[in-house]
């Protein structure tokens, strides 16, 4: 058996974009590329959320915690795929574990 260590993160993902809904296969393509670097994500429901954008303007919306196990590298590899990708003016990650452990039977 053996074990990996990695930081666990959670991702704000936006579920609008331009006033409209985010379609489910948009968000899919952005899955994918997130498994290509973390190896997998978690996808919890969304909640509501309330900030002020660089620009000054107050944003009132729906959002979905995305956790991932990662480098810190790959997080901010993911923080901007995601501003690309949903065309953000800024993306929130923050670590909420420092330990991570996988038991892989082998």
């Amino acid at each position: 058996m053996r074990t990996i260590q990695r930081t666990l993160w959670e991702i704000l993902v936006p579920t609008v974009m331009d006033n409209k809904s985010i379609r489910t296969s948009y968000h899919k393509k952005w899955d994918e590329k997130v498994r290509s670097i973390s190896g997998g994500l978690t996808i919890l429901k969304p909640a509501k959320g309330q900030w002020i954008s660089p620009s000054g303007q107050l944003f009132a919306e729906r959002m979905m915690p995305v956790r991932i196990s990662c480098s810190e590298n790959d997080i901010e590899k993911i923080m901007a795929v995601t501003l690309d990708h949903y065309k953000q003016e800024t993306i929130m990650a923050y670590r909420i574990s420092d330990c991570v452990k996988f038991l892989d039977y082998q």
